[in-house]
């Protein structure tokens, strides 16, 4: 069942508490940290309040990718803004790090460091299709970022300094999502089919074309995501858990595991990491391990 642990007082953690938390963590509990431990001034926060974000309407949000120094999906509309807002994230993004390498360094040295993202909009009442609602309960799977089995741990601040972030979770996290739908729904034996398609992006990438190629676990866990948006049963039957995420606060989830759906809220930031499997405390609750279970093969 997914719930959330609170997390007081980051200064007082003992190793055995640490490995408690991380467990927890992996097992599809959401770690909730009431004062974050990644300071934003007034001076930043009011920058972030009043920047627009990119009419182009594949950018949900402003994403910054620190491999590149770079940011999209921000319409500079004032010249010097993209310098600063870079800065702003390059900041964020690096802070992060170090926070959950310092919490959690059994992960560091297997993880890839993804982007980081600024969610300038309101999320309730957006106009866009399902399969990009973020008020719809999933699963998150990258569709141009293929993980091959690492995870998904997502490091959140609300950066409103008046209202909470509302997030709905589904009480049931993925081994049980799985073990209800992944076989019924035909979805893991298609992603298991590889077709020509997916071999042929497989050999684009291996002679470094830029394509991604998806593995078989991948290709569920897409499939997967757009499947939960579109069930309307789940998404209006499923029990569920909803907490608010108050101004000033951050909050660490896996969410290829957990369920969730944003109801509202404006002004999050957001870091994203892969973790690798070697470097988790409980290997068997990985989304790919369970799927792996299921379908008697490996699947990456």
């Amino acid at each position: 069942m997914a719930s959330v642990v609170e997390v007081p007082d980051l200064a007082r953690l003992s190793d055995a508490r640490r490995l408690e938390l991380q467990r927890a963590l992996e097992e599809g509990k959401i770690l909730y940290l009431p004062r974050s431990p990644i300071p934003i001034g007034e001076e930043e926060r009011r920058f972030l309040l009043g920047l627009k974000q990119s009419a182009a309407a594949y950018h949900k949000n402003i994403a910054y990718r620190p491999a590149q120094d770079r940011v999209t999906g921000f319409a500079e509309h004032n010249a010097g803004d993209g310098d600063r807002l870079r800065g702003v994230l390059r900041r964020y993004s690096r802070e992060a790090v170090d926070f959950l390498a310092s919490l959690f360094p059994s992960y560091a040295p297997a993880w890839t460091i993804d982007y980081a993202s600024f969610r300038p909009l309101e999320e309730a009442g957006r106009d866009l299709s399902a399969s990009k609602r973020n008020d719809r309960m999933h699963v998150d799977a990258f569709p141009t970022r293929p993980t091959r089995g690492d995870r998904i741990l997502r490091f959140f601040t609300n950066v409103n300094p008046d209202e909470p972030r509302r997030w709905k979770t589904g009480a049931e996290v993925f081994p049980a999502l799985a073990a209800r739908y992944a076989g019924p729904s035909g979805l893991l034996g298609k992603a298991v089919r590889e077709g020509a398609g997916a071999k042929a992006r497989a050999w684009a990438a291996a002679v470094g074309l830029p394509v991604a190629a998806h593995s078989a676990y991948d290709r569920f866990m897409l499939s997967f995501h757009d499947f939960l948006k579109a069930n309307d049963a789940y998404q209006e039957g499923a029990p569920t858990d909803e907490f608010h995420f108050p101004p000033g606060s951050s909050w660490m989830v896996f969410t290829d595991t957990v369920s969730h759906a944003v109801l509202s809220g404006r002004f999050a930031l957001e870091q994203t990491f892969l973790i690798g499997r070697g470097s988790l405390a409980v290997p068997e609750s990985a989304p790919i391990a369970v799927l792996e279970k299921i379908a008697g093969r490996a699947l990456a």
